[in-house]
């Protein structure tokens, strides 16, 4: 599963971690997020994310 990058401060989402502390659970997929995620650190949505180049 790929990483995604929030444009805006740069933090990375990482599916094997997930987001626990927002409802995400280790092992999900960006694709799978609930659309109505914002990204933990600036509040941005989803839109403002990239994938992570390898």
């Amino acid at each position: 599963m790929k990483k995604y990058i929030c444009e805006t401060c740069g933090y990375v989402y990482d599916p094997e971690i997930g987001d626990p502390e927002n409802g995400v659970a280790p092992g999900t997929a960006f694709e799978d997020i609930a659309d109505d995620w914002v990204c933990p650190l600036c509040g941005v949505g989803k839109d403002d994310f990239t994938p992570e180049e390898d």
